[in-house]
């Protein structure tokens, strides 16, 4: 009797495919897993952890929504906290500077004075010379040059100096010989008071504040000079090296432009140092050969370096300068006074309106106006150094407002 139960299988062996979903559990298996899967299932685990976020959702302009804070949902002490902070860190930097004033204006003026030497150390430079030699050379030369008229000149202003002191008052008495200059004297004692001013030792006191402070003026000059001397000889040989720094501080796409606009500022502050050097020493040698001519050669030295030293504030230093030289001229004759106010007011028109003109107008090329508004401000917040760097400043930021501000007001 037969049935028709089917026959029994023998077990089949397992596939890759099924031992790869289900992997048969044996003894061996279990003590020696495999390698390359668990390898590729970590690789699998670390790239799907270390996927980039989604990006955010866009609306139909294909812009991403940004979530904006407005300072009515953040903690009004953290606001208070944070203006707190600004405020203060901006009162500390502005007390710095104002504390500082002295050493930036001397670096100011060291980098301008560095700015005018530039053109001899360039050309130097440009013929071979290497520029750590072409520096030393013009510096060499230009301490030869101020040793030389040191030597030659202070002896004899000192010499004349003294003497126009102690002769002063003197000439101050010969004025009255004058019906008009003794009439207003005899109504506001002007003469009587500059005597007593100058024989009682007052001028020093009003000067300095006694010879204590005339000590601490001398020590001080010389200790700004010594510095001076030395930042502008480190600002000569570094000069192309700060350049570079300036140039760097902008978009490689806009550095050309850069490049451009400091080379021009740098033109134009040396530009106007060396120019103003020149107009000193035509100032000097035309007062020296006028005060020579007239008879006044006993002063002449001194009243020239008095000249020169006067050009070199703006404005208002011809015009000093004229008047005291003057008023020596008259202690001698009136006609010698005469001649001489005449003759320095026509000079002043000739450098306000021919020399000045002609030796800055390719290197500052400022409006009447701004060299007056800008020797001015100059003036009255740090003095003589003020009126004299003022100026190339505001030729600098005159260049800026033309080739940055308006061309990016016409394309706006």
């Amino acid at each position: 009797m037969t049935t028709n139960e089917p026959e029994p299988r023998p077990p089949q062996p397992a596939t890759p495919a099924s031992s790869a979903s289900a992997p048969a559990r044996t003894p061996g298996s279990a003590r020696t897993p495999s390698g390359p899967p668990a390898t590729r299932s970590w690789l699998r685990k670390w790239r799907r952890t270390t996927q980039p976020t989604p990006p955010d959702l866009t609306d139909g302009l294909d812009r991403v929504r940004e979530r904006r804070v407005s300072l009515l949902d953040r903690n009004p002490f953290q606001i208070g906290f944070f203006l707190t902070v600004g405020a203060m860190t901006a009162f500390g930097l502005i007390l710095l500077v104002a504390r500082l004033q002295t050493v930036l204006v001397l670096i100011l003026l060291s980098l301008a004075i560095a700015l005018g030497l530039n053109p001899a150390v360039e050309w130097l430079h440009h013929h071979g010379v290497r520029r750590g030699v072409a520096v030393l050379m013009v510096a060499v030369g230009l301490i030869a040059l101020l040793a030389l008229a040191g030597w030659a000149v202070v002896p004899v202003v000192s010499e004349q100096v003294n003497r126009l002191l102690i002769q002063a008052p003197s000439y101050l008495e010969n004025l009255r010989q004058n019906p008009q200059i003794a009439a207003f004297d005899a109504q506001f004692q002007v003469i009587d008071r500059a005597v007593a001013f100058l024989t009682s030792g007052e001028l020093i006191t009003a000067l300095f504040g006694g010879l204590l402070g005339a000590g601490q003026v001398v020590a001080n000059a010389i200790f700004s000079l010594i510095v001076g001397i030395v930042l502008t000889l480190w600002f000569l040989i570094t000069l192309p090296a700060i350049k570079e720094v300036i140039y760097q501080l902008a978009p490689s796409s806009r550095r050309p432009r850069a490049r451009y606009l400091a080379n021009e500022m740098f033109k134009r502050v040396g530009g106007y140092v060396s120019g103003l050097f020149l107009v000193v020493l035509i100032a000097m040698s035309v007062a020296f050969l006028f005060l020579n001519i007239v008879g006044i050669s006993q002063y002449a030295v001194a009243l020239a370096v008095v000249v020169g030293l006067f050009a070199f504030v703006p404005l208002i230093g011809t015009t000093i300068s004229m008047v005291i030289v003057s008023v020596v001229a008259f202690s001698f004759s009136p006609t010698t006074g005469l001649i001489t106010l005449l003759f320095f007011l026509a000079y002043q028109q000739f450098d306000a309106y021919v020399l000045q003109p002609r030796i800055f107008s390719q290197s500052v090329q400022l409006p009447a106006v701004l060299v007056m508004l800008a020797a001015i401000s100059g003036g009255v917040l740090y003095g003589l150094l003020g009126a004299i760097l003022a100026i190339p400043t505001m030729a600098a930021l005159l260049l800026l407002y033309r080739e940055v501000l308006v061309p990016h007001l016409d394309r706006s």
